[in-house]
């Protein structure tokens, strides 16, 4: 598989990853536990804003690979 090929199903998988991530992000926000508990949701944010980057490194690494010798 080419760098091209592979960073345009990068591209995709990431953009699934946010968009997935962003929303089960909203729906534990609004669980009743959660949003009673001020301190909670500023940890829970912090998490959850930096939390998708973990599973993201793996994607980046395998996009930007560089291509096989022929």
């Amino acid at each position: 598989m080419t760098i091209r090929t592979r960073k345009f199903f990068g591209t995709i998988a990431l953009l699934v990853l946010v968009v997935v991530w962003s929303l089960l992000g909203m729906t534990i926000a609004q669980t009743p536990w959660l949003a009673r508990s001020g301190l909670l949701q500023a940890i829970f944010y912090v998490v959850a804003g930096l939390g998708w980057v973990l599973p993201a490194m793996p994607i980046v690494s395998w996009m930007s690979r560089p291509d096989r010798a022929a």
